[in-house]
């Protein structure tokens, strides 16, 4: 489009180019885990680690301040992304920018898991200073006895990096004799973990030796109940039985309930009549459990397609399916997002089928389409006036209604290919049947090529000749640096993945 800033994509396309405060942010809500259908993760990491440091370089408090915002927030299904970009700025940005980076470290490292995958991608970037090691010290020092006692038996090591080895670099000073220097002194080998902790502070530890030691089924059962044991501390041995899953689950958070479905179905703890199950509806189904656990509507979405699959991605285990089970996760999809109100307006929303889209959401196996036609169905659920279709270098409407099933609704999407990408067709179908629509949205990943006219062009056409000042929402369903949508057309909004306030915003947008 000549006099427009529009920019080659990956696809040999044109669109436009989004600015790096949204590169930024599309790169901490997606990530670029295993790259995208046109650009492999090297080159995509690349591409937005530039674009991260051209936001340091511009405003570092500003980069800062987003990467600890959308990382408490829990808009991505992951965390890694924040990670990266907080060590990116720890090492890259000014004095000021680095100090800023490492007082946030335990806001978005807020496990240890998450604190050992910031040492991996922090060692890539600068050396080990003196500010450095203090913040990494003041993870552990910030911390209740209790509460690091926990940390230090879930989260043993990751990637190559334990507890022992950062303590071995940071050096973090501690009140002798405290229970805080007890818990390091024990996890850096230096002591002996006491066995009679249950009233203390570092009961935690306790159990976890405990635990190691028992030799019979009475004796671990009795260690589970009594001291409240999480699953990561439980010798591998013990977790093959339902009953010591039933011992576990009362306590369990419900992240970790959701991502253990599967086993606990397959060692016949899971029943359609058994109390274990009821527990678990009870914990699927209410809102405030959910938002309180941060379980991203991407998380609800991975364990409903592989629980109800009854086999795992790479096939080693399988099991039955509990129906009711199946039916609470399909709940409670919709539950992790807010309270949405209808519009009232007139929808029509666009699912790009392309190839490029059967391409999986950023560290997930769940295809950008998949993820696409779940957040229409959330749209569907509310409005009352809306039509569903499904495009590429072709269009169809698509059966999927608010009363279709998720996991239906997936399967209607995920069988579907149509070729090259054309982002304009939805805005053409509407013209063409002069329907009569207020708001457009795509779900795409903006690698649009294909067709004789761009989206934009469409849209306004069909504003001009309908007398609609119809809307667009584009969703991108990938990291990377296009948009379809015009950015000086405040008609338009250009939005990144989906988490619980996306229908929210969407609805916002269109009632103006």
């Amino acid at each position: 489009m000549p006099g427009t800033n529009q920019v080659p994509n990956s696809a040999g396309g044109y669109a436009f180019a989004v600015n790096d405060w949204t590169r930024l942010d599309r790169f901490l809500m997606l990530g670029n885990e295993g790259g995208s259908y046109y650009v492999g993760e090297h080159k995509l990491t690349i591409e937005n680690a530039r674009a991260i440091e051209r936001c340091i370089s511009q405003d570092g408090g500003r980069t800062v301040q987003r990467i600890a915002e959308i990382s408490e927030s829990g808009r991505a299904p992951k965390n890694d992304s924040a990670i990266f970009a907080l060590a990116l700025a720890a090492s890259q940005g000014e004095a000021q920018t680095r100090a800023s980076a490492l007082a946030v470290v335990p806001r978005v490292c807020r496990i240890g898991t998450h604190l050992f995958r910031f040492a991996e991608y922090i060692e890539a970037f600068r050396g080990w200073g003196r500010a450095l090691r203090r913040a990494v010290g003041n993870w552990y020092t910030q911390k209740t006895p209790r509460e690091l006692a926990y940390q230090l038996v879930k989260y043993q090591a990751r990637g190559g990096w334990s507890h022992r080895d950062l303590l071995r670099l940071s050096h973090p000073r501690v009140e002798k004799g405290s229970h805080t220097e007890q818990a390091l002194a024990w996890v850096a080998g230096k002591a002996k973990a006491q066995e009679n902790t249950k009233e203390t502070d570092l009961s935690p530890i306790g159990a976890f030796v405990k635990a190691k030691r028992a030799t019979t089924k009475a004796e671990i059962l009795a260690i589970i109940q009594e001291y409240d044991l999480v699953r990561e501390c439980v010798p591998t041995r013990w977790l093959g039985e339902a009953d010591f899953w039933e011992a576990l689950i009362d306590k369990m958070p419900l992240a970790a309930m959701v991502r253990n479905l599967a086993t606990m179905t397959r060692v016949g703890l899971l029943t359609s009549q058994s109390a274990a199950t009821n527990k678990v509806l009870a914990a699927l189904t209410r809102r405030e459990h959910i938002l309180a656990a941060r379980l991203h509507p991407i998380a609800i979405l991975m364990a409903l397609r592989t629980y109800a699959a009854g086999r795992g991605e790479r096939g080693k285990q399988s099991w039955i399916p509990v129906p009711q089970i199946v039916d609470a996760l399909n709940d409670a999809f919709y539950l992790a997002f807010a309270n949405v109100e209808p519009t009232g307006k007139r929808w029509l929303i666009g699912l790009d089928v392309s190839g490029s889209m059967a391409w999986p959401v950023a560290g997930t196996s769940m295809s950008c389409c998949e993820g696409a036609t779940a957040l229409a169905l959330v749209t569907a659920k509310v409005e009352q006036d809306y039509s569903i279709c499904a495009f590429a270098d072709g269009l169809r409407p698509l059966p999927i209604s608010s009363r279709s099933r998720l996991d239906d609704a997936l399967c209607c999407t995920r069988s579907i290919n149509f070729g090259g990408t054309d982002c304009s067709l939805p805005m053409i179908y509407a013209l063409e049947r002069r329907m009569l629509v207020d708001a457009f949205v795509v779900l795409t990943d903006s690698e649009t090529w294909a067709g004789s006219i761009h989206p934009v062009q469409a849209l306004r056409r069909y504003r001009q000749r309908m007398g609609v000042p119809a809307k667009l929402i584009v969703v991108g369903m990938a990291s990377n640096g296009f948009s379809i949508a015009d950015p000086n057309d405040a008609g338009m909004l250009d939005m990144v993945g989906f988490d619980a306030a996306v229908p929210l915003l969407m609805g916002d947008f269109v009632r103006d």
